[in-house]
């Protein structure tokens, strides 16, 4: 029983140190704030892919004429509105050529890499 509580307090120490350490650190170095990748994929697009998984999983349970007809629509939908969504990757392209041309090799591999990256 007794090298219980010892144990206990001993992970409590390591706790309170670990506490210790981060809130040092934040008070000395800051808080650095992560760049967001793929600012295109936004919550109106999960929102489409989210309607066109559920449209497909009915169609699946109940393939019915309706279901179908519900899957098609959100499909085209979906579709048109990522068709639109385009003109945001046009304009990172040409950044992206801009840079190339006037030797910001930075910014190009900077924005090379947030298209790999994927979201």
């Amino acid at each position: 029983m007794e090298n219980l509580s010892d144990d206990k307090d001993i992970h409590r120490t390591w706790e309170n140190i670990k506490v210790n350490i981060k809130t040092s650190v934040k008070e000395s170095l800051g808080l650095q704030e992560l760049k967001q990748h793929k600012p295109w994929f936004d919550e109106e697009r999960i929102g489409f892919l989210d309607q066109r998984k559920q449209a497909k999983m009915q169609w699946i349970h109940d393939p019915s004429q309706s279901n179908v007809d519900n899957l098609n629509n959100v499909r085209c939908d979906a579709s048109r509105h990522f068709r639109n969504k385009k003109a945001y990757l046009k304009a990172e392209t040409e950044e992206l050529e801009t840079n190339s041309k006037i030797k910001n090799i930075r910014g190009l591999y900077r924005g090379i890499n947030d298209f790999k990256k994927g979201y």
